[in-house]
């Protein structure tokens, strides 16, 4: 089997890489608790920046920080920041495995802007698709709108986000590589979390009790000692993952391999009932397989009518 169509070994690498995003994302809930949420991504951000650079210079690839397209570019950065804030923002009121199930909505987003802004022909079968998952997200949610709780629907909103920036890569991706649209958005990141720490790091807007709130406001760097190697693991990891999945794609068939991105929701609420004791219910775990369903049949039509939407770029 050729290098570029190594399916077993892609589908090892994806599963791999899976696994040490739900670690990333139980570190980000077991610390929220203690540290300022931008704080964690500027941290993080350096570090996988560091790490990704080593390891370009080690495989003596090309290192190129310039886009040729610097707008879109500009745009995408904005959505992937704020939009994964969001996420990890959930993380203070959602359990990991339904904050993740919430996420994975991306298939239907993406099916749908390709279709209003790529023209891309979509047919009843995958529209019928969307619509089926959209119930497993309301299942899922279970709301009561008597007393229902806004910041459950963070992590759509971050998937709404992450859709969007996915729809610019399609445009961008032909001059722009994969590492230089990652750099472009680690010295976005970096930037918006240090003029972040400049408006909030000293605390002053930490007055509210909320999860959430003191997650956003907290003042940075209280308690480095307990907190730092927190911070860094988060930085390891998604570097870990982010090199396992794109190695998983350029070895592999990407409608072979993108299913298996499902399996962060087997890995997401292991680590949620081991660790957080958090049990999913009927309802979630109903939810969850619906989604899981309409979006793998998403990408079987895809690969059907040969026509690569959401399987040709990583979920996460």
């Amino acid at each position: 089997m050729s290098k570029k169509n190594n399916n077993p070994k892609g589908i090892i690498l994806i599963l791999l890489a899976m696994m040490v995003f739900s670690v990333q994302d139980g570190i980000m809930k077991h610390i929220y608790n203690f540290v300022s949420l931008y704080e964690v991504y500027l941290i993080r951000t350096v570090v996988s920046f560091i790490l990704i650079l080593l390891f370009l210079i080690l495989k003596k690839k090309p290192i190129v920080f310039k886009s040729q397209y610097p707008i879109l570019t500009y745009c995408r950065v904005i959505l992937f920041f704020f939009g994964f804030s969001s996420f990890y923002i959930s993380l203070t009121v959602l359990p990991l495995g339904t904050a993740t199930a919430l996420f994975f909505v991306t298939p239907f987003l993406i099916t749908i802007f390709a279709h209003f802004f790529l023209k891309e022909k979509i047919g009843i079968r995958r529209w019928s698709a969307i619509a089926v998952g959209f119930v497993g997200v309301y299942i899922t949610l279970n709301p009561d709108f008597s007393n229902f709780n806004y910041l459950s629907l963070l992590p759509i909103l971050c998937a709404f986000c992450y859709s969007l920036s996915m729809i610019i890569i399609k445009k961008t991706s032909d001059k722009d590589s994969v590492y230089t649209q990652t750099f472009t958005f680690y010295i976005g990141a970096i930037i918006f979390s240090l003029i972040f720490y400049f408006i909030i790091g000293d605390g002053r807007f930490d007055t509210s009790s909320h999860p959430s709130a003191q997650f956003i406001f907290r003042e940075w760097f209280v308690d480095l000692n307990s907190s730092i190697m927190f911070m860094i693991a988060t930085g390891i990891t998604a570097s870990a993952a982010f090199l396992f999945l794109f190695s998983a794609y350029s070895i592999a068939s990407p409608a072979v391999v993108s299913p298996f991105e499902y399996s962060i929701l087997l890995w997401s609420p292991l680590i949620g009932w081991f660790y957080f004791d958090e049990i999913p219910t009927i309802n979630t775990s109903i939810g969850i397989l619906i989604i899981v369903s309409s979006g793998i049949y998403i990408f079987m039509r895809e690969k059907a009518q040969d026509q690569l939407i959401t399987t040709d770029k990583p979920l996460r």
